[in-house]
């Protein structure tokens, strides 16, 4: 299994292709893509390169998915016997990103191929069989009465 550990915003994340990592606000747009600066360890099955400080030649190529909120965190003051009371929360802003790519630099990134499905064909409309009429139910029901 191929990850690396990046640094961002003086916080390290565990990097897999394919997956996500919430990360602190970045100024970027939903879509944009960029590299990682900092890369301070990479693992390729059995082979690991642990950077001093940090792995030079690799490449983690990453895009903006989403911005969001995190969970409200609440902290409230008081002082005894004073009626002061403080109340305060804040919920903090983190950037989603998908790792597209983790290797070295000089490495083609390969997308994974999108298989081209052929169109289904609509199936040609049933033909809706007659509803039965009222004669032909007592027919119906003659023809069994017969056949006991």
């Amino acid at each position: 299994m191929k990850f690396a550990i990046v640094e961002s915003g003086g916080k390290q994340f565990r990097a897999v292709e394919g997956a996500t990592i919430d990360v602190d606000r970045l100024p970027r747009e939903v879509g944009d893509s960029f590299d990682f600066e900092r890369v301070l360890l990479m693992a390729d099955g059995d082979a690991v390169s642990v950077g001093t400080p940090t792995v030079g030649g690799v490449t983690v190529s990453a895009t903006v998915v989403d911005h969001l909120k995190g969970p409200k965190v609440l902290s409230f003051k008081y002082r005894p016997k004073k009626r002061i009371r403080v109340r305060g929360g804040n919920r903090a802003h983190f950037t989603r990103l998908m790792i597209d790519f983790i290797g070295a630099s000089g490495e083609k990134k390969e997308k994974p191929k999108s298989e081209s499905k052929p169109k289904a064909e609509k199936p040609a409309p049933a033909k809706q069989e007659a509803k039965p009429t009222s004669s032909s139910k007592k027919a119906s029901t003659a023809k069994k009465s017969e056949k006991k």
